[in-house]
């Protein structure tokens, strides 16, 4: 090690993949003094392991007892993480009090998270991309005449459901829906149900037709305007926030484009962020044809090969536009100066697990550390977002207007409790929607059906004892899915299990479906509009490839009527879609949250924008149980102004976001008086401080009170003053290191969701 006669040595200070929030510090021997800087890849001893850490910093310093030497540098160039993503990640992980590690670790693609061990023992799911043949991917295969199944259960039952009807799946696309996949598969290959095979991973999908050049068309006014200030911006080289509020179909994408363009030719770097990438091709598309290739789009369909080739040409400096969900704001542009968030308000830019950071506040904070600009971007700006406007920390641009001059579609109310069922006798296929389908079938046209519930029905209930079916492990209801014979899943953790004729607590035959889901909806449809072309678009029938075929066969009028949950209202250009039908307005309004109205009020604008982006007017029919409901009636006007005022006021009054911040501290344990208990000692910490001007709501179980087997209970802190929440934080930290080690403690800042 390098050290100086006072004493001093030459310390680095690592952040490992552990979970505590703490950095590790390390003695850093002669010879690797000059490589072990800020942001490089270091490998340490850790206990019996060997882990790859990253350099937060290193000093001189007095040794701390006990303190070990790195054992090597990784990185023989360039630090791995530099030198402004490494701040931007240090503040991150300071304000949702997450762990460095787990913070450090987003900011590495897979292989940059591990070094081969030369005595490493094969494994059936290598997690290192360097341990796998250059572009190959794992999957699973269900054996024909497989033995009979033995007693399965939780997640390897799920999977085993579902390789029953699709036969094979890739193992990395069932972990998007299963955390336990890989496990769950290996039991499954033990059992001599399922083998794995490794195949050759297909190209990118995102790249696989050319795209022709388009050049940039004539700008409206609205949107020459806006370019015009996000570009003089960039050119002073100074943070700034704008909130792009444009009509659905008014071309905030061409804004993107101009913008990013701009940016480039001042040698700036961009990051665009989009809800769900896998949603969105026909966006992917319009980049490429503006930019050609020369974007790296990061999306979970690529291979940890594909994904490690994408980050080392954005680190090297090779490509300088980053576009993806909200994982791609780490990615390591260089030189950065835009971040743009489409969608902004979208609830999907929340992490809900691990570290749980909102994209959109961080897409701010990271473009400001950088000098730069962000550009936040919806039809439907979130109140945070509208609130920064109104307190003067970001500019509103405004698109007022659909850029090919298409008016906005008329939207009528239809009051279910006055209205009769149409021809099917099913009131939510009332009789003004099913003449609407009619005539906009007559017309050679297109219609999208709106509901947000996948599966057949929503639940099944027992007629004779009552017994509704519910998820062992959850509390909530089993889905019923026809496919495959008819199958009860929950929707939350996967659990999956055969539907059987008679009711399992009492034994009767007195099984009936309750609710309508999408499935049940294409099968009505389908059943009282013979000669349509009927498909739905939810996660059951379309992930990756699929979501793009089933919207390539809407653009080639191959489909008449389409069904589909809010996947239907991602920003999809539909041209000859003239008619959306809302089926029931409320569902998402009755949410116990009090964004429901809010969220509701969006989805109901987004869809709504489906409707006549084309040469014909769009008609919107919205069913609902409470036509009168002030959600309903501002979007029914497109009146977002309206609403937003109105609900600015209403959270103003009850002391709701965006006039607090709030800190959500949830409690888990498989023991319901663990959890319970625990939740009450960490309440009566909180109230200890004496902070006056911190509201602490609760012990209170979770709406969702149990799921995936834990029991689940909360703790709500509020306050207007973010130092004071701090300190009762702290408290908290420390009241939690005396909580049983079977009671898990999470920190949600600024949740999004309350179940």
């Amino acid at each position: 090690m390098t050290s100086r006669d006072d004493g001093e040595t030459l310390l680095a200070d690592v952040a490992l993949p552990v979970p505590v929030a703490r950095a590790f510090t390390y003695l850093v021997p002669v010879g690797l003094g000059d490589r072990a800087v800020a942001g490089a890849r270091v490998l340490c001893p850790f206990g019996s392991r060997r882990l790859v850490g990253v350099v937060l910093r290193a000093y001189r310093g007095r040794a701390p007892a006990g303190a070990k030497s790195l054992l090597d540098v990784v990185d023989d160039g360039a630090p791995t993480v530099p030198e402004d993503l490494l701040d931007f990640l240090r503040e991150l992980a300071r304000y949702y009090l997450a762990p460095i590690g787990e913070v450090v670790r987003l900011a590495l693609p897979p292989a940059e998270r591990h070094v081969e061990e030369a005595t490493r023992e094969p494994t059936l799911f290598p997690t290192k991309a360097a341990g796998l043949s250059a572009r190959r991917v794992r999957w699973a295969v269900a054996h024909e005449g497989a033995p009979a199944v033995p007693a399965l259960r939780g997640q390897a039952l799920a999977i085993f459901r579902h390789l029953e009807l699709a036969r094979e799946a890739e193992v990395a696309r069932l972990t998007e829906t299963w955390k336990n996949a890989r496990a769950a598969v290996a039991t499954l290959v033990t059992a001599g149900l399922v083998r794995v095979e490794e195949r050759a991973a297909k190209g990118d999908a995102f790249f696989a037709e050319p795209v022709p050049h388009e050049p940039p068309p004539e700008l409206t006014d609205a949107q020459r305007a806006a370019t015009a200030r996000i570009e003089s911006a960039l050119a002073r080289d100074t943070p700034s926030t704008f909130l792009l509020h444009g009509v659905t179909g008014s071309g905030k994408t061409e804004v993107y484009l101009s913008a990013i363009a701009a940016a480039r030719e001042n040698g700036r770097g961009a990051i665009v962020l989009v809800p769900e990438i896998a949603l969105t091709p026909q966006l992917v598309a319009r980049y490429r044809g503006r930019f050609g290739d020369d974007v790296a789009v990061l999306h979970s369909g690529l291979t940890a090969r594909e994904r490690h080739g994408m980050w080392t040409r954005l680190h090297g400096g090779e490509l300088d536009v980053a576009i993806g969900a909200r994982s791609a704001l780490f990615a390591p542009v260089r030189k950065l100066g835009l971040v743009i968030v489409d969608e902004e308000h979208d609830s999907s830019f929340k992490q809900e697990e691990g570290v749980r950071y909102h994209a959109r506040d961080m897409a701010i904070l990271r473009a400001h550390r950088a000098s730069g600009v962000v550009v936040l971007g919806s039809a439907t700006p979130s109140l945070e977002s509208e609130y920064l406007t109104r307190s003067g920390r970001a500019e509103k641009l405004r698109l007022p207007g659909r850029a090919r001059a298409q008016a906005m579609p008329t939207v009528e109310r239809i009051d279910l409790r006055r209205m009769g069922a149409g021809p099917t006798g099913d009131k939510r296929l009332s009789l003004p929607l099913h003449r609407a389908i009619e005539d906009t079938l007559a017309k050679k046209e297109q219609a999208i059906l709106f509901l947000n519930r996948r599966g057949f029905a929503p639940s099944v209930r027992c007629q004779a004892c009552g017994e509704l079916a519910a998820c062992p492990s959850c509390s909530v209801a089993l889905t019923f899915h026809r496919r495959g014979g008819g199958t009860l899943t929950c929707h939350y953790c996967g659990y999956t299990r055969p539907s059987t004729p008679r009711c399992t607590k009492c034994g009767e035959a007195s099984l009936v479906l309750e609710g309508l889901g999408t499935e049940k909806l294409e099968e009505t449809l389908a059943a009282a509009f013979p000669t349509a072309r009927v498909a739905r678009l939810d996660r059951d029938v379309a992930t990756g490839k699929g979501v793009e075929r089933i919207l390539a066969r809407m653009r080639a009028r191959e489909v008449d009527l389409l069904v589909g949950t809010q996947m239907v209202t991602k920003g999809h250009d539909l041209p000859h879609v003239t008619l959306v039908g809302v089926i029931n307005a409320d569902a998402a309004l009755s949410i116990p949250d009090f964004r429901a109205a809010e969220r509701g009020f969006q989805l109901l604008v987004q869809v709504a924008g489906r409707a006549g982006r084309g040469d014909a007017k769009g008609r919107v029919l919205v069913q609902t149980y409470d036509p009168e409901q002030p959600a309903i009636v501002f979007a029914a006007c497109h009146d977002v102004d309206g609403f937003i005022d109105r609900e600015l006021k209403d959270r103003e009054e009850l002391g709701y976001p965006p006039f607090s911040r709030i800190v959500l501290v949830r409690v888990e344990a498989v023991v319901e008086a663990e959890a319970s208990n625990a939740t009450a000692r960490l309440a009566e910490a909180a109230r200890q401080v004496g902070a006056s001007n911190v509201d602490v709501l609760g012990p209170a179980a979770a709406p969702l009170a149990r799921l995936r087997n834990r029991f689940r209970y909360r703790v709500m802190l509020r306050s207007k003053d973010r130092k004071a929440l701090r300190t009762v934080l702290a408290a908290l930290e420390l009241a939690r290191a005396d909580l049983p080690r079977s009671v898990r403690v999470a920190f949600d800042i600024d949740p999004m969701q309350l179940l």
